[in-house]
Protein backbone atom coordinates (compact mmCIF):
# COMPACT_ATOMS: atom_id res chain seq x y z
CA UNK A 1 0.00 0.00 0.00
CA UNK A 2 1.20 3.13 -1.04
CA UNK A 3 0.15 6.95 0.56
CA UNK A 4 0.05 10.22 -0.76
CA UNK A 5 -1.15 13.45 0.01
CA UNK A 6 -1.26 17.01 -1.05
CA UNK A 7 -1.28 16.54 -5.04
CA UNK A 8 -2.53 19.85 -5.93
CA UNK A 9 -2.48 19.23 -9.44
CA UNK A 10 0.33 16.86 -10.03
CA UNK A 11 -1.42 14.60 -11.98
CA UNK A 12 1.87 13.49 -14.80
CA UNK A 13 4.07 12.18 -11.16
CA UNK A 14 0.32 10.83 -9.83
CA UNK A 15 -0.11 8.52 -13.05
CA UNK A 16 3.22 7.22 -12.58
CA UNK A 17 2.36 6.70 -9.23
CA UNK A 18 -0.43 4.86 -10.17
CA UNK A 19 1.41 2.86 -12.92
CA UNK A 20 3.77 1.03 -10.23
CA UNK A 21 0.33 -1.45 -9.84
CA UNK A 22 0.02 -1.38 -6.11
CA UNK A 23 -3.21 -0.04 -4.19
CA UNK A 24 -2.68 3.94 -3.67
CA UNK A 25 -4.32 5.92 -1.11
CA UNK A 26 -4.45 9.75 -1.39
CA UNK A 27 -4.98 11.76 1.63
CA UNK A 28 -6.75 14.73 0.59
CA UNK A 29 -5.79 17.68 -1.61
CA UNK A 30 -5.82 16.79 -5.27
CA UNK A 31 -6.97 20.39 -6.59
CA UNK A 32 -4.13 22.75 -7.23
CA UNK A 33 -5.75 26.36 -6.22
CA UNK A 34 -2.57 28.15 -5.41
CA UNK A 35 0.95 27.11 -5.08
CA UNK A 36 2.41 29.20 -2.44
CA UNK A 37 6.04 28.64 -4.02
CA UNK A 38 5.40 29.58 -7.73
CA UNK A 39 1.70 31.17 -7.50
CA UNK A 40 0.56 28.63 -10.19
CA UNK A 41 -3.12 27.31 -9.65
CA UNK A 42 -6.69 28.35 -10.28
CA UNK A 43 -6.45 31.69 -8.78
CA UNK A 44 -3.67 32.38 -11.06
CA UNK A 45 -5.78 31.89 -14.12
CA UNK A 46 -8.97 33.57 -12.67
CA UNK A 47 -7.95 36.27 -11.23
CA UNK A 48 -3.96 36.50 -12.22
CA UNK A 49 -0.72 36.58 -11.16
CA UNK A 50 -1.05 39.87 -8.54
CA UNK A 51 -3.76 38.14 -7.16
CA UNK A 52 -1.56 35.35 -6.65
CA UNK A 53 1.00 37.20 -5.04
CA UNK A 54 -0.80 38.77 -2.38
CA UNK A 55 -2.70 35.32 -1.82
CA UNK A 56 0.61 34.08 -1.34
CA UNK A 57 1.36 37.08 1.24
CA UNK A 58 -1.65 36.61 3.27
CA UNK A 59 -1.19 32.78 3.20
CA UNK A 60 2.11 32.55 4.70
CA UNK A 61 1.09 35.22 7.78
CA UNK A 62 -2.38 32.82 8.16
CA UNK A 63 -4.41 35.81 7.25
CA UNK A 64 -7.27 34.16 6.12
CA UNK A 65 -9.71 37.54 6.80
CA UNK A 66 -7.67 39.40 4.04
CA UNK A 67 -7.46 36.20 1.86
CA UNK A 68 -11.25 36.29 2.00
CA UNK A 69 -12.09 40.18 1.19
CA UNK A 70 -9.45 40.01 -1.20
CA UNK A 71 -11.62 37.32 -3.35
CA UNK A 72 -14.84 39.53 -2.89
CA UNK A 73 -12.85 42.55 -3.77
CA UNK A 74 -12.07 41.08 -7.18
CA UNK A 75 -15.18 39.29 -7.76
CA UNK A 76 -17.32 42.29 -7.39
CA UNK A 77 -19.53 42.87 -9.51
CA UNK A 78 -18.65 39.64 -11.71
CA UNK A 79 -19.93 37.06 -9.29
CA UNK A 80 -21.28 34.76 -11.68
CA UNK A 81 -18.89 34.77 -13.64
CA UNK A 82 -16.17 34.43 -11.10
CA UNK A 83 -18.07 31.09 -10.06
CA UNK A 84 -18.04 29.92 -13.66
CA UNK A 85 -14.41 30.33 -14.11
CA UNK A 86 -13.13 28.83 -10.70
CA UNK A 87 -16.30 26.16 -11.81
CA UNK A 88 -14.36 25.32 -14.99
CA UNK A 89 -10.83 25.39 -13.76
CA UNK A 90 -11.80 22.39 -10.90
CA UNK A 91 -13.79 20.69 -13.47
CA UNK A 92 -10.47 20.41 -15.47
CA UNK A 93 -8.06 19.57 -12.76
CA UNK A 94 -10.29 16.67 -11.72
CA UNK A 95 -10.72 15.40 -15.04
CA UNK A 96 -6.91 15.42 -15.49
CA UNK A 97 -7.37 13.80 -11.89
CA UNK A 98 -9.46 10.74 -13.22
CA UNK A 99 -6.90 10.28 -16.25
CA UNK A 100 -4.37 9.80 -13.69
CA UNK A 101 -6.17 7.54 -11.71
CA UNK A 102 -7.49 5.75 -14.86
CA UNK A 103 -6.44 1.91 -14.46
CA UNK A 104 -5.76 1.78 -10.81
CA UNK A 105 -6.62 0.75 -7.88
CA UNK A 106 -7.43 2.50 -4.06
CA UNK A 107 -9.09 4.85 -2.15
CA UNK A 108 -9.22 8.82 -1.68
CA UNK A 109 -10.92 11.23 0.74
CA UNK A 110 -10.58 14.85 0.26
CA UNK A 111 -8.54 17.63 1.93
CA UNK A 112 -9.33 21.42 2.55
CA UNK A 113 -9.32 22.50 -1.14
CA UNK A 114 -11.16 20.12 -2.58
CA UNK A 115 -14.96 19.77 -3.28
CA UNK A 116 -16.06 16.61 -2.44
CA UNK A 117 -18.52 15.81 -4.46
CA UNK A 118 -17.01 16.93 -7.50
CA UNK A 119 -13.95 14.56 -6.17
CA UNK A 120 -16.04 11.50 -5.66
CA UNK A 121 -17.91 12.10 -8.87
CA UNK A 122 -14.53 12.32 -10.90
CA UNK A 123 -12.77 9.05 -9.48
CA UNK A 124 -12.17 6.01 -11.93
CA UNK A 125 -13.41 2.42 -11.53
CA UNK A 126 -10.59 1.01 -9.09
CA UNK A 127 -11.02 3.97 -6.58
CA UNK A 128 -13.58 4.82 -4.05
CA UNK A 129 -13.78 8.19 -2.03
CA UNK A 130 -13.91 7.44 1.70
CA UNK A 131 -15.07 9.30 4.48
CA UNK A 132 -15.38 8.34 7.77
CA UNK A 133 -15.54 4.53 7.12
CA UNK A 134 -12.89 1.91 7.37
CA UNK A 135 -11.71 -0.59 4.31
CA UNK A 136 -9.90 -3.36 4.52
CA UNK A 137 -6.63 -3.61 2.31
CA UNK A 138 -3.81 -5.70 1.54
CA UNK A 139 -5.02 -7.06 4.92
CA UNK A 140 -5.09 -4.08 6.71
CA UNK A 141 -8.34 -2.61 8.59
CA UNK A 142 -7.43 1.24 7.28
CA UNK A 143 -9.90 4.06 8.65
CA UNK A 144 -10.19 6.93 6.25
CA UNK A 145 -11.15 10.53 7.39
CA UNK A 146 -11.03 13.18 5.02
CA UNK A 147 -11.12 17.15 5.53
CA UNK A 148 -8.88 20.20 6.30
CA UNK A 149 -8.60 21.74 9.51
CA UNK A 150 -11.39 25.08 9.67
CA UNK A 151 -9.89 28.40 8.68
CA UNK A 152 -12.57 31.24 8.52
CA UNK A 153 -12.68 30.62 4.87
CA UNK A 154 -15.36 28.27 4.65
CA UNK A 155 -13.96 26.12 2.00
CA UNK A 156 -16.00 22.71 1.13
CA UNK A 157 -13.05 20.49 2.14
CA UNK A 158 -13.11 21.78 5.94
CA UNK A 159 -13.90 20.19 8.95
CA UNK A 160 -14.75 21.37 12.27
CA UNK A 161 -13.32 19.03 15.15
CA UNK A 162 -16.80 18.16 16.65
CA UNK A 163 -17.41 16.73 13.50
CA UNK A 164 -13.88 15.19 13.35
CA UNK A 165 -14.64 13.89 16.46
CA UNK A 166 -18.05 12.00 15.99
CA UNK A 167 -16.82 10.22 12.77
CA UNK A 168 -13.76 9.32 14.33
CA UNK A 169 -15.76 7.66 17.43
CA UNK A 170 -17.49 5.95 14.52
CA UNK A 171 -14.45 4.41 13.25
CA UNK A 172 -13.85 2.56 16.82
CA UNK A 173 -10.58 0.93 16.77
CA UNK A 174 -8.36 -0.09 13.32
CA UNK A 175 -4.61 -1.08 12.46
CA UNK A 176 -3.73 2.20 10.31
CA UNK A 177 -5.68 5.36 10.20
CA UNK A 178 -5.69 8.14 7.69
CA UNK A 179 -6.50 11.38 7.41
CA UNK A 180 -5.48 14.81 5.97
CA UNK A 181 -4.79 16.96 8.94
CA UNK A 182 -2.16 15.68 11.69
CA UNK A 183 -2.76 15.63 14.99
CA UNK A 184 -2.48 18.43 17.49
CA UNK A 185 1.13 17.98 17.76
CA UNK A 186 3.04 20.97 17.89
CA UNK A 187 6.23 19.71 15.72
CA UNK A 188 3.75 17.69 13.39
CA UNK A 189 1.80 21.01 12.71
CA UNK A 190 4.60 24.04 12.36
CA UNK A 191 5.57 24.64 8.99
CA UNK A 192 9.24 25.63 8.91
CA UNK A 193 8.88 28.33 6.15
CA UNK A 194 5.95 30.55 7.57
CA UNK A 195 7.16 29.19 11.03
CA UNK A 196 3.48 29.05 11.61
CA UNK A 197 1.61 26.32 13.34
CA UNK A 198 -1.08 25.15 11.41
CA UNK A 199 -4.24 22.89 11.65
CA UNK A 200 -3.96 20.12 13.83
CA UNK A 201 -7.16 18.41 15.20
CA UNK A 202 -6.98 17.99 18.88
CA UNK A 203 -9.35 15.23 18.09
CA UNK A 204 -7.28 12.85 16.02
CA UNK A 205 -4.34 13.17 18.73
CA UNK A 206 -6.84 12.06 21.38
CA UNK A 207 -8.37 9.20 19.65
CA UNK A 208 -4.24 8.00 19.12
CA UNK A 209 -3.92 7.89 22.94
CA UNK A 210 -7.15 6.12 22.76
CA UNK A 211 -7.31 3.34 20.67
CA UNK A 212 -3.47 2.95 19.24
CA UNK A 213 -3.22 1.83 16.29
CA UNK A 214 -0.16 0.89 14.85
CA UNK A 215 0.18 4.23 12.00
CA UNK A 216 -1.60 7.49 11.72
CA UNK A 217 -0.74 8.86 8.15
CA UNK A 218 -1.72 12.35 6.89
CA UNK A 219 -0.58 15.43 4.66
CA UNK A 220 -1.83 19.25 4.90
CA UNK A 221 1.75 20.48 6.18
CA UNK A 222 3.88 21.32 3.50
CA UNK A 223 7.12 21.79 5.03
CA UNK A 224 6.65 20.47 8.71
CA UNK A 225 9.16 20.83 11.67
CA UNK A 226 8.96 16.99 11.95
CA UNK A 227 7.73 14.88 9.33
CA UNK A 228 7.16 11.86 12.34
CA UNK A 229 6.36 11.42 15.72
CA UNK A 230 4.92 8.55 18.27
CA UNK A 231 1.97 8.95 20.45
CA UNK A 232 2.38 5.74 22.47
CA UNK A 233 2.83 2.98 20.48
CA UNK A 234 1.45 4.80 17.55
CA UNK A 235 3.85 5.98 14.81
CA UNK A 236 2.24 9.32 12.94
CA UNK A 237 3.72 10.00 9.00
CA UNK A 238 3.32 13.20 7.49
CA UNK A 239 3.33 11.27 3.86
CA UNK A 240 4.53 14.50 1.96
CA UNK A 241 4.07 17.29 -0.23
CA UNK A 242 2.94 15.09 -3.43
CA UNK A 243 3.35 18.64 -5.72
CA UNK A 244 6.99 19.14 -4.79
CA UNK A 245 8.54 15.30 -4.64
CA UNK A 246 6.01 13.19 -6.28
CA UNK A 247 7.12 10.57 -3.54
CA UNK A 248 4.48 8.31 -1.87
CA UNK A 249 5.19 6.53 1.73
CA UNK A 250 4.30 2.26 1.50
CA UNK A 251 2.93 0.76 4.64
CA UNK A 252 3.35 -2.69 4.69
Amino acid sequence: MLLAADVHGAFDGLARLISRGETVVILGDLLNFVDYRTGEGIATEVFGREFAEAAMQFRRRGDFAASREMWREYSRGREDDVRAMVGAEIQSQYRQMHAALEGGTGFVIHGNVDVPSLLQSHLPDGFRYVNGEVVETDGVRLGLIGGGSTTGLNAAGEIGEDEMEGLLDALGPVDVLGTHVPPAIDPLRRDVITGRLEGGSVAIADYLRRHQPAAHFFGDIHQPQASSWRIGRTRCTNVGYFRATNRAVRYG
